[in-house]
């Protein structure tokens, strides 16, 4: 088996706000874009940039509607993204000498 090595990281979860936000959707499973927004302390143009980025990728879906007359944008981990975050998170424990446990 080969070392590995930093092109072993998912570059989709790599960025900083964009694993930032798979970490915290890991365990809040689903959030929306205004509280996202709050929690990562980015802006809303930023933060929909990265989400299309995640979505592309099948990691998070996004679902836009309505509460009421105001506009809502839900956004879920899916279970692809669960998956690539595993995989990301077990290949920087190998690359940083921790092994994949």
């Amino acid at each position: 088996m080969t070392e590995p090595t930093y092109r072993d990281l998912d570059q989709v979860i790599h960025g900083r706000v964009r694993l930032a936000l798979m970490a915290f959707l890991s365990t809040a499973r689903e959030s929306d874009f205004l509280e996202l927004c709050d929690v990562l302390e980015v802006t809303r143009g930023n933060l929909s940039v990265q989400l299309r980025t995640l979505e592309e990728a099948g990691y998070v879906a996004v679902e836009k509607g309505y509460r009421g007359r105001r506009p809502h944008t839900a956004v879920a981990i899916t279970p692809a993204g669960d998956a690539a975050l595993h995989r990301y998170r077990q290949a920087l424990l190998q690359l940083l000498g921790g092994g994949g446990a």
